[in-house]
């Protein structure tokens, strides 16, 4: 350790009091719990340990004669008798190693006793308490909720079960992108000491839908049509989620065809997204003779090969 007068930033003039006022300051600057000084953990230690030794009249005088070290330790055997010897359960006379605090709640002791308690009481004394008495918030609570996307394309309310057993209807504003939270202040555990109840953060995720995939803004929906309205061409309905609508299918039109909606898909921030149908031609379930006649018809007579591009 380092010589205590440096330690304590003092001449080995000082006074008592002098000394009392460097350790309060420095004790202040270094507190673990409070100070954002480099190292400060180390340097609060160091500065206790100064002052056990310049803090008691003895000690100091015994240093200041070159009969203890720095750390407070006996420079030659025969000084043990001067007062300073080993005491039981100590590992050595003025061994201040044991000196310690508590970052948790600001405590400050050590084995030698020395400090004067009426400075521990001023440093840390008033913190102890503020900390005992002071209002704490209580805990948020986390949700996750699913919701339908007719509730997301419109916005409305979902009741919500907590873990504490309390429900809670939410509403939900129309457009309302999935991972996204709803606070609900106030609506969590309650506080400690008369301090506020904490939040409910509800999460939401969307309800998978029967017809519709989301990506984005845009929604994708498969829409079956027959043989003869893809070859003929036909108006047919199409769900959305807002009703239906009817959607124009050209002549000739083959399955797999991507027909683009627009503004049917979920509301967003800045522009609605699309919904995106993706035609499929659906043949009859039962077997029809008169089908299947003109289909080796067309075969014969008229062969194609819309596979020819992809060799």
């Amino acid at each position: 350790m380092r010589d205590p007068y440096i330690v304590l930033g003092v001449p080995k003039t000082a006074s008592g009091a002098e000394i009392k006022s460097a350790f309060r300051k420095l004790a202040k600057k270094y507190h673990p719990d409070q100070s954002k000084e480099p190292r400060a953990k180390e340097r609060f230690a160091e500065v206790g340990s100064a002052y056990e030794i310049l803090g008691d009249e003895k000690k100091r005088r015994a240093f200041d004669h070159g009969e203890i070290d720095a750390e407070g330790k006996p420079r030659a055997p025969q000084f043990e008798g001067f007062g300073f010897g080993p005491r039981p359960g100590r590992s050595g006379a003025g061994d201040f190693r044991n000196f310690s605090f508590d970052l948790g709640g600001g405590g400050f002791s050590t084995e030698g006793g020395s400090i004067d308690p009426d400075i521990l009481s001023e440093l840390f004394g008033a913190s102890r308490t503020r900390a005992r008495s002071q209002p704490m918030t209580g805990e948020d609570i986390g949700v996750s909720v699913a919701v339908p996307l007719t509730t997301v394309a419109h916005g409305g309310s979902i009741r919500v079960a907590l873990p504490t057993g309390k429900t809670l209807d939410v509403a939900v504003p129309a457009g309302i992108e999935e991972g996204k939270s709803i606070r609900l202040r106030g609506q969590g555990h309650p506080g400690h000491r008369n301090g506020p109840p904490g939040d409910v953060l509800v999460t939401i995720r969307y309800a998978p839908h029967p017809l519709f995939k989301v990506e984005g803004r845009d929604l994708r929906l498969d829409l079956p049509i027959t043989l003869y309205e893809a070859i003929l061409g036909a108006g047919v309905r199409a769900p959305t989620l807002t009703g239906e609508i009817e959607v124009s299918i050209a002549p000739g039109t083959s399955g797999g065809r991507v027909l683009r909606l627009r503004g049917k898909g979920l509301p967003g921030e800045h522009a609605t997204g699309d919904l995106l149908a993706t035609l499929r031609i659906v043949l009859p379930n039962e077997a029809d003779g008169e089908l299947n006649a003109l289909m080796r018809r067309l075969r014969d007579q008229k062969p194609y090969d819309p596979r020819s591009g992809m060799a």
